[in-house]
C-alpha cells in the first residue's frame, strides 16, 4: 500500500481539526463539505473506511515517522510557485 508522507498527513490533520472546530462553532456548510473531502482524503491515505480510524492511523503514522514532519501553512495559505533558480 503506498503511504502518504508524514507532513501530507499532519497537513491533512491540522486541516480536519480546525475544520472540525469551526464547524462546531459555526455550523458552517461550508466546513462540513471541506471536512467531508479531508475525511476521504485521509482514508484513501490511510487505507481506512471511516473517519476515525483515518484519524488515528494518521496519527500512529506520525508518532512513528522519524524526525518532525514540517509544520503545515495555516489554513487558506498556498504554497509559492515561483521557480528556485538553479545553482550553475
Amino acid at each position: 500500500m503506498l503511504m502518504a508522507h508524514p507532513s501530507v498527513l499532519r497537513e491533512l490533520l491540522e486541516q480536519y481539526e480546525e475544520l472540525r472546530a469551526l464547524h462546531e462553532r459555526s455550523g458552517s456548510v461550508e466546513a462540513r463539505q471541506r471536512m467531508d473531502d479531508l475525511a476521504y482524503t485521509l482514508c484513501v491515505c490511510t487505507g481506512t473506511r471511516e473517519v476515525e480510524s483515518a484519524l488515528d492511523a494518521a496519527r500512529r503514522r506520525l508518532s512513528t515517522a522519524g524526525g518532525e514532519p514540517p509544520t503545515a501553512a495555516p489554513v487558506g495559505a498556498t504554497a509559492s510557485t515561483e521557480a528556485v533558480p538553479s545553482a550553475s
